[in-house]
């Protein structure tokens, strides 16, 4: 796993990215494991000291109190995101090291974590010859593989095919079946760490 700085500045606000800055001042000051920031500490705390004044100055200015805030805010975030490429590069993949530097880091647990066991939660007829299956949505699937076996009349199951790799889990249409034919249907989410999580159990309908 690459561990990345995680900074936030999108839906921050302004006292949200001044928090991060203080504490990126605070972690990186003195520390042995960044010796050389691109960025020095006496550049960023000044930085700092403007935009927390022009956040009080906007409290009851006009317009260009909050075109100086908003300057301040940019300005801030420029040297706190060539900050954190530093951080990234110098801390050598080692999360503590880059935790000290003040800055947070990325959560890539749940993008490392294998997806669990998909579920049918329906089968209905669309056509005299199309089905359409119905998953249990799974957060960042990136598709739901589906296979299909055709039931013979003493229950057995006919040769698995692969139907395909759909993206819709509330509609999953299975077409090119035949009437009064039954089927038996599987499927699995496609991503996570291991590619892809564990198949469903089988659900069968009959077409037509």
């Amino acid at each position: 796993m690459i561990h990345r700085v995680r900074l936030g500045f999108r839906n921050a606000s302004v006292m949200g990215v001044l928090t991060i800055g203080e504490k990126v001042l605070a972690g990186m000051s003195g520390n042995p494991s960044f010796p050389d920031p691109p960025v020095s500490m006496e550049i960023l705390e000044q930085a700092l000291d403007e935009f927390s004044l022009a956040i009080q100055s906007q409290a009851t200015g006009g317009s260009l109190a909050t075109a100086t805030r908003n300057n301040a805010r940019r300005k801030v975030m420029e040297l706190l995101s060539r900050l954190a490429r530093y951080v990234e590069d110098k801390s050598n993949n080692d999360r503590p090291t880059l935790l000290s530097s003040g800055f947070p880091a990325r959560n890539r647990n749940r993008a490392q974590l294998p997806f669990p066991k998909a579920i049918i939660l329906n089968i209905t007829r669309r056509t005299s010859v199309q089905l359409n299956l119905q998953v249990r949505a799974i957060p960042i699937a990136r598709g739901y593989h589906v296979v299909c076996m055709e039931v013979g009349p003493d229950g057995g199951l006919g040769p698995s095919r692969g139907v395909g790799v759909f993206t819709n889990s509330r509609s999953i249409p299975i077409g090119g079946l035949t009437p009064g034919k039954v089927y038996s249907f599987r499927v699995r989410a496609i991503g996570g760490s291991t590619g892809s999580g564990d198949w469903s159990e089988p659900v069968s309908q009959r077409c037509g």
